[in-house]
């Protein structure tokens, strides 16, 4: 069923460039045919935003589970799977499955399994499960520490356009650590590994990504010696991008001082000088995406012993307002916010979403960016609240969330 053409007035438009501006957006079949100074057309569905931002509905690269009331109270209508499921995603049949789970109000993305069962070893039906749906390949949870397999992921996907999403830790020098090496891991006594396990990572997949022409996406970095390499890199013309969650520009391992397992993430909460860094980098254009790294937990994988617990935090619901907290600091503009949200994951995974411009899918959020409210573990949407940021007071609060020119109750 063809929706109603759809006309948002009154609010103010996040564009791609330049600060919110007033003006409307009208929408028909699903897609924006007009924005600026437009005027509705009969039979037009018509909805006031009454000074409400209009921004792009979210692209979450980098989800562990489809969790759509979550993404809904988020602003998230689109998010990219990660293959780490039971049975991983590496079978065609698999990611048409995934890719259809979440219509007809939210488009799952489904990545591909880099190797048969994420074991790092054996490369997976990539063309097929491309041809199937998966929109980027992916590593999962883990590091291939094998480089020769790398070499050969990295040349195959080159041929067929396909982006990797790879996890930046060496598990040879990571191992079962659960903090980053320094005081604190000290202090409590926790299986703990340096920094630099991720620097070398990179650093590796950076080399391969030059030699094969391959388009790599290092899905978090977390520490300024990689944040340098990929800066440096990017300088050199290397097809690599990066990203980061929350948790790692507003947290740091000092967090981890009662042993609160919500703070238990892959890779692990850095210093604090770690994380200013990541905000410089977010600021100068060396991170791409934010992304929610959404993966809800219950208590069976969080109330145990810290280095027992599950990583992971519930984080679809926090990813805008904490994002905000970096335009309301000075570091980005508003602009900047929705590319790092929607604009550039939109692109890593060639959809025609993640914008606000003639052509593109109608994926559109209201936003009132000043609203408060406080997170909440035990009121949260998602399928479990294991979020680091309860009680934490925020602002920006999605008011209203539209789909395809669909709106989504």
């Amino acid at each position: 069923m063809i929706p109603r053409p759809l006309t948002i007035t009154g609010g103010r438009l996040v564009l791609p460039h330049g600060e919110p501006s007033p003006g409307t957006i009208r929408c028909e079949n699903g897609r924006i045919v007009a924005l600026g100074d437009v005027a509705p057309q009969d039979g037009d569905e018509v909805v006031d935003a009454r000074g409400a931002l209009v921004a792009p509905g979210l692209v979450d690269l980098g989800v562990f589970a489809v969790d759509k009331p979550a993404f809904h109270f988020g602003g998230i209508t689109r998010a990219a799977l990660m293959p780490d499921q039971g049975p991983p995603l590496d079978h065609p049949a698999r990611i048409r499955f995934a890719a259809q789970s979440g219509k007809p109000d939210m488009w799952v993305h489904p990545l591909a399994a880099a190797t048969r069962g994420l074991e790092g070893r054996e490369l997976a039906e990539l063309a097929l499960m491309r041809d199937a749906g998966a929109r980027a390949v992916s590593t999962g949870r883990r590091w291939i520490g094998d480089s020769g397999v790398m070499m050969r992921l990295l040349s195959y996907c080159a041929m067929l356009d396909l982006v990797v999403v790879t996890h930046a830790e060496d598990a040879g020098i990571a191992g079962n650590a659960v903090a980053t090496a320094g005081e604190m891991a000290t202090r409590l006594g926790l299986p703990s590994a340096p920094a630099e396990a991720e620097a070398l990572a990179v650093a590796r997949d950076i080399t391969l990504a030059e030699a094969t022409g391959a388009q790599v996406h290092f899905r978090q970095v977390t520490t300024a010696r990689a944040l340098d390499l990929v800066r440096a890199a990017k300088a050199r013309g290397i097809r690599i991008t990066a990203g980061v969650t929350p948790a790692h520009f507003m947290l740091s391992d000092l967090e981890l001082v009662d042993f609160r397992t919500f703070c238990r993430m892959s890779p692990p909460l850095r210093c604090d000088d770690d994380r200013k860094a990541v905000i410089a980098a977010i600021a100068d254009g060396t991170i791409d995406v934010i992304s929610s790294g959404h993966d809800p937990r219950g208590p069976e994988d969080k109330r145990l012993p810290f280095a027992d617990a599950e990583p992971g935090m519930a984080g679809a619901e926090t990813l805008l307002p904490l994002t905000l907290t970096l335009v309301r600091d000075g570091h980005i503009d508003m602009a900047r916010a929705f590319a790092l949200l929607a604009g550039k994951p939109a692109s890593l995974l060639g959809v025609a979403a993640g914008k606000l411009e003639v052509g593109a899918e109608a994926d559109i959020a209201l936003i009132d960016p000043h609203r408060p409210w406080i997170v909440n573990s035990d009121k949260m949407a998602a399928a479990a609240g294991n979020t680091p940021f309860d009680r934490r007071p925020v602002e920006g609060r999605v008011t209203a969330l539209f789909k395809g020119g669909t709106r989504i109750d």
